[in-house]
């Protein structure tokens, strides 16, 4: 069994619309000095297979068709054997 962690972030100059309202609401609160806010999602899946490089390309495979769009984010993955 394996365990997949992808993080899906928009891109670099891609407008942030929850970061920006996030901003706006601390700087309201009183942190004036958080000056920029970055969100992002994280998927975590759980994997059965044998071979983690098989694991990797299927995963890939799931962020291109499901779980990201290529036009807006930037994905990373990471694959690490569990015990169960």
């Amino acid at each position: 069994m394996y365990r997949a962690v992808i993080t899906i972030r928009l891109k670099r100059g891609v407008l942030n619309p929850e970061g920006r309202t996030i901003l706006r609401a601390l700087n309201f609160l009183g942190y004036k000095e958080v000056k920029d806010v970055d969100t992002f999602k994280c998927i975590e899946l759980l994997v059965e297979g044998d071979d983690k490089d098989k694991i990797r390309e299927r995963v890939e495979e799931m962020c291109r068709r499901l779980l990201a769009n290529p036009v807006i984010h930037d994905y990373y993955i990471e694959v690490e054997k569990i015990d169960q």
